[in-house]
């Protein structure tokens, strides 16, 4: 009997492939959708990315990681003196300008990392190498960096190049692969005592404390060590990471709108599989009727229909899925479009499909139920 439900779910191409074409049209919307805000939401804490230490101290207004609220530069030695600190290092971070060869301007992040250690310095270089940081007016940038500061005939930038930053020269002694920046500007990493003469001074300029704890402490513990005694607010990486999301969640229209494309998704799913899927079960009665009149059962029959959804639905997740992964893959090599399939997504989906296809079955099996053999005999 499955052979023969499958059968008559082929046999008829027209509404075959309706219900394939919609189930992955569904799964696109719903892949894609919440693939683009699972890498929207990477590209806020990009900084926690391309900086990775166990504690980030800020000031305690601060609730992500792109929020600057400079702290005082003796907070550094105040986080040193707590118990449990192995290390602490200072970190500028902010955005400015960038002025080009030609004169135009783009926006930059720049990050100033401890002079002396250079914790926190990228390890994946494309060109140069970390210790070019030692020399004068030396900074490193990141591969989207190279194109975006290119100059006025499209040239990327690489070592040797220069650019100013507030007229203060910048010599370009690397090319990195850093996380994009959720503002859109490449990062620019130098030391910290270079960072603060680049940027318009300030009476503060401290971004964030970075700091590690000594054998047998958890980051956890010493970030509630450092919170206490200090009055700062201290996070672990993690912590920050969530933090961070949460706040653009909360404040920006991102999950909205992301949110309507993949109920949208949903919706389509639902009404075309459901419909074209009725539809079906109502052209075959007369087939259906005569199997029940040469005796098989109303649960035969029910699970005919069960099988013919799930087959149709996991197909199109099948091409759904396929069609999703290729447009990933095209835009993370583009590295323009924020794109990150955690496998939390595919799961979420198919359970979504599933959901849909049971919903599509239980139209069918109530039209079956109440089928009478006697139908096959009606003109």
């Amino acid at each position: 009997m499955n052979r023969l439900a499958l059968r008559m779910l082929f046999g008829d191409h027209a509404k075959y492939l309706m219900l394939i074409s919609g189930i992955t049209f569904a799964v696109i919307l719903m892949a894609q959708g919440t693939s683009l805000f699972c890498g929207l939401m990477s590209w806020t804490f990009a900084p926690l990315r391309n900086i990775r230490v166990p504690v980030w101290v800020a000031d305690p207004k601060v609730e992500q990681v792109n929020d600057n609220k400079p702290l005082r530069d003796t907070d550094v030695n105040r986080v040193c003196s707590v118990e449990g600190v192995a290390w602490a290092v200072p970190l500028y971070q902010g955005t400015t300008q960038a002025k080009l060869a030609d004169g135009s301007a783009k926006l930059i992040t720049l990050t100033g990392l401890d002079s002396t250690t250079l914790i926190g310095a990228p390890t994946e270089f494309l060109a140069g190498n970390i210790d070019g940081l030692r020399l004068p007016n030396a900074v490193i940038i990141d591969e989207y960096g190279a194109e975006r500061l290119s100059d006025g005939l499209g040239r990327r930038l690489g070592v040797g190049d220069t650019f100013e930053i507030n007229d203060r020269e910048a010599r370009i002694v690397g090319v990195c692969k850093a996380a994009r920046s959720f503002t859109g500007g490449p990062f620019v990493f130098t030391t910290y005592d270079r960072a603060v003469e680049y940027v318009p001074s300030q009476r503060k300029l401290l971004t964030f404390v970075l700091a590690a704890p000594a054998a047998g402490i958890e980051p956890h513990e010493l970030a509630r060590r450092i919170a206490a005694a200090t009055g700062l607010a201290a996070y672990t990486n993690d912590e920050f990471m969530w933090s961070t999301i949460w706040w653009y969640v909360k404040n920006t229209g991102i999950p909205i709108n992301v949110g309507l494309i993949v109920t949208i998704g949903f919706i389509i799913g639902t009404v075309i599989s459901g419909q074209t899927f009725y539809s079906f079960v109502l052209e075959n009665l007369r087939n259906l009727g005569a199997l029940k009149a040469m005796g098989a059962s109303t649960a035969t029959l029910c699970r005919m229909l069960i099988l013919q959804s799930f087959a149709v639905g996991l197909i199109g997740y099948g091409f759904g899925l396929g069609v999703v992964s290729l447009i990933g893959r095209a835009a993370i090599k583009t590295g323009r479009v924020p794109f990150l399939m955690l496998w939390h997504i595919p799961v979420g989906v198919l359970a979504a499909v599933l959901f849909i296809c049971a919903l599509a079955s239980v139209l069918g099996i109530i039209k079956v139920a109440r089928l009478e053999p006697a139908i096959v005999f009606r003109s």
